[in-house]
């Protein structure tokens, strides 16, 4: 009897102060959505060309012969894989429809799974031929987005001493749904030459609201993005021209309050890439250095990265792992108007 007092009154010490890190994280969560006027962020990926329709809808077709991508990323895995990202894609061009279509699913996993969101995207895009060597891609996207809220922890208030969690919380604020789905538009915008390119695009343009309680203060702001690169042949001793190719690039995004910048480098020869970037924002924080290494074939690709972080957080992280894998399929090479777009890879 007495053991069994003893172990009721451990747990329920335990059960009141034990939380684990996916409770911490919905904890966090709350606190955020408490505050008015709070706004959430898109997830992101390091291997932006390995995703192109995640980054562009614009990029859609950018190969024309029918493509499939599959892209992972694991965020901070130090602190139990708190940030897990998927996404697959498949995009290609028709010529009855004078442009390109495609789409994508991704699934965003935040805190071991306290919150996930799931996203299901089509796009089309149209090409506008200027002349033989250059073409500005418009696309229009539309999205279903479903954020999800895994409500399995425990209040204090909820744990009866002798037979643990039987009541109902009185804590205030608690959201009442565990789901939250809402339609999207994107838009985006690539013109292209034989060594050049340059993009827009904004995506949640009707920006809508991401709340899981009855207001709408919880809104997903407007993310901006502008990238642009140029392809620059090399040739040397033993080595011919183009075959060694060096590819500088930019990339800025902003989404609310949040800028940042992205300055990167492609190398590739005969089907060996190696890529680095370097991320900061525009406060002169400095966040990570990015490598890379890929492999290209004339039907696939496949690529790592990883994330360095350099930032105050450096020791706590682990940084970033991020693999893309792409394959193109066969398809009738007939004369098309126009040329592909002369993106990096990853």
């Amino acid at each position: 009897m007495l053991f069994k007092k003893l172990f009721v009154s451990l747990q329920s010490k335990v059960m009141n102060i034990a939380m684990n890190k996916k409770q911490l994280f919905v904890w966090l969560f709350l606190l955020a959505i408490g505050m008015q006027n709070t706004y959430a962020q898109d997830p992101q990926f390091s291997q932006f060309y390995a995703c192109p329709l995640y980054l562009n809808p614009a990029l859609t077709g950018s190969v024309k012969c029918p493509r499939v991508s599959l892209n992972f990323r694991n965020q901070w895995p130090a602190l139990g894989s708190t940030y897990i990202t998927y996404i697959a894609s498949y995009d290609q061009y028709v010529k009855a429809l004078e442009g390109s279509v495609g789409g994508y699913v991704y699934e965003d996993i935040q805190g071991d799974g306290a919150i996930s969101t799931f996203n299901i995207s089509g796009i089309y895009n149209y090409t506008f031929v200027l002349d033989r060597r250059s073409n500005i891609h418009i696309a229009l996207q539309a999205s279903y987005l479903q954020k999800k809220l895994n409500w399995d922890y425990i209040f204090p208030d909820m744990i009866h001493p002798l037979y643990g969690p039987i009541y109902t919380t009185a804590e205030t604020g608690v959201p009442t749904n565990e789901k939250r789905g809402h339609f999207d538009v994107s838009a985006g915008m690539v013109y292209s030459n034989q060594g050049f390119f340059g993009g827009f695009a904004v995506h949640h343009i009707t920006q809508p609201t991401e709340s899981f309680r009855s207001n709408d203060d919880a809104v997903l702001p407007r993310l901006f993005t502008v990238h642009a690169g140029f392809n620059i042949p090399l040739s040397g001793r033993g080595i011919k021209k183009g075959e060694l190719l060096l590819s500088p690039n930019i990339l800025f995004e902003q989404q609310q309050n949040f800028q940042q910048m992205n300055w990167g480098l492609y190398l590739s020869r005969k089907g060996i890439v190696i890529g680095t970037w370097f991320r900061q924002n525009l406060s002169f924080h400095y966040d990570s250095f990015i490598l890379l290494l890929g492999y290209i074939q004339e039907k696939y690709k496949l690529a790592y990265s990883y994330d360095l972080t350099i930032s105050e957080l450096k020791n706590q992280t682990l940084g970033a792992h991020e693999i893309s894998f792409s394959m193109v399929f066969p398809c009738k090479q007939k004369k098309q108007k126009f040329r592909t777009i002369s993106c990096p890879s990853f």
